[in-house]
C-alpha cells in the first residue's frame, strides 16, 4: 500500500521520516493547558445543554474490554446502545460498540437491523507487544466476523525508541488489512509518550500513515484522555486537513465520566477544530460509564428532578 503522494518523500527512509516528526513546532506546554482550561470554563445555556448531552451520546464507543466479558454481558450492551433509555425512544443511539475481537460477531448480531457500528480493539491490545503476523490475524478474524471499526494500538517502545518507520509500517499494513470493510483508529497510549512534542509527532505519524481516527488511550493506564491531549489532536487534525484536505477523526477515551467532562470536550472541538467535527464520524466518546450520567443528565431537564438509582443500568 503506497504512502499519500504528499508525504512520499516523508516516508521514504527513518530518517526521512524522523527529519519530518522532529521538525514540526514544538508544543507550548504553558499556553496549551491554559488555553484547554480556558475552553473548559464556558457555561452553555439549557437548550444548548439539550443538544449537547443528546450529541454526546450519540458519540459514545459503548465499551466492554475485559477479561471476563461474557456473550450476555456484550448482548446486553449492545441493547443499551440501540435503546440506552427504554423508557424515553427519543434518545440517541451510540455511535458503537467496543468489543474484543472474540466478541465481535455476538455484537454484531445484537446490533443486526441498526445503525450502531462494531468496533474491535486488535493488535494485541492494549500493550501492543507482538509480532506483526499476529497483529494482522487478530484485525483480520476481527474484521471477517463483522466489525465496522477496528482500534489498534501502537507499538509505544518501538515509538519511544524513535523507530518511527517501524510504527509506521504497522499502522500502514493494519490498514490495509481493514480494507474498505473498516475504519482505523489508532491509538496512541497518550499517558505513555511522556510529552506533548511526542503526542503531536505520534498524530502525524498515524495521519500520514492512514489512520481515520487518532485515539488517546487505551483506558487501561493511569493517565488517559485530557482535554489538553485532545486539544493537541484536534489541532493536529485541522492542520492535516488543511494541508491535505483529508479529514481524520478523534477519539478521546478514558476517564470522561461525567455529562460536564462530556460537555468541555464538545467545546474543546467546535472551538478547535470546528463543526465539521461535531458529529459522531469524526469524534467519539470511548467511554462506558459516561453514558448512565448522560442519561441521568436528560431525565433532569426533561422532568425538573434526578430519577433514583435504578434509572440506569450498572454496566
Amino acid at each position: 500500500m503506497p504512502p499519500a503522494p504528499a508525504f512520499a518523500d516523508v516516508t521514504a527512509s527513518d530518517s526521512t521520516l524522523r527529519r519530518f516528526l522532529h521538525g514540526l513546532p514544538g508544543v507550548d506546554t504553558v499556553g496549551l493547558e491554559a488555553r484547554a482550561a480556558s475552553l473548559g470554563t464556558r457555561s452553555i445555556k439549557t437548550t444548548s445543554k439539550a443538544y449537547a448531552i443528546d450529541l454526546a451520546i450519540s458519540m459514545i464507543d459503548l465499551t466492554t474490554l475485559e477479561g471476563a466479558d461474557t456473550p450476555g454481558k456484550v448482548r446486553a450492551l449492545a441493547a443499551k446502545a440501540v435503546h440506552p433509555d427504554p423508557t424515553d425512544r427519543t434518545t440517541p443511539r451510540t455511535a458503537a460498540v467496543c468489543v474484543y475481537p472474540d466478541m465481535v460477531a455476538t455484537a454484531k448480531a445484537g446490533l443486526a437491523g441498526t445503525d450502531v457500528k462494531v468496533a474491535s480493539v486488535a493488535t494485541a491490545f492494549p500493550a501492543g507487544r507482538a509480532a506483526l503476523d499476529v497483529k494482522l490475524a487478530d484485525t483480520r478474524d476481527a474484521v471477517a466476523a463483522g466489525a465496522d471499526e477496528i482500534d489498534m494500538v501502537i507499538d509505544r517502545g518501538a515509538f519511544l525508541a524513535g523507530h518511527y518507520l517501524k510504527v509506521y509500517e504497522e499502522i500502514r499494513a493494519v490498514k490495509e488489512t481493514c480494507g474498505e470493510r473498516a475504519r482505523l483508529k489508532v491509538i496512541f497510549e497518550t499517558g505513555e509518550l511522556s510529552t506533548y512534542d511526542n503526542i503531536r509527532r505520534a498524530s502525524w505519524l498515524g495521519m500520514i500513515a492512514g489512520a481515520d481516527f487518532i485515539k488517546t488511550s487505551t483506558g487501561k493506564v493511569g493517565v488517559n484522555a485530557t482535554p489538553a491531549n485532545t486539544l493537541l489532536m484536534l489541532e493536529a487534525v485541522r492542520d492535516f486537513r488543511a494541508q491535505t484536505g483529508v479529514q481524520i477523526g478523534v477519539k478521546p477515551a478514558g476517564g470522561i465520566r461525567t455529562t460536564k467532562d462530556a460537555i468541555k470536550f464538545l467545546v474543546l472541538v467546535n472551538e478547535t477544530a470546528g463543526e465539521d467535527w461535531l458529529d459522531n464520524h469524526w469524534f467519539r466518546f470511548g467511554a462506558s460509564s459516561l453514558l448512565n450520567d448522560l442519561l441521568m443528565q436528560r431525565q433532569k431537564l426533561a422532568t425538573g428532578r434526578y430519577s433514583g438509582p435504578d434509572y440506569v443500568t450498572v454496566d
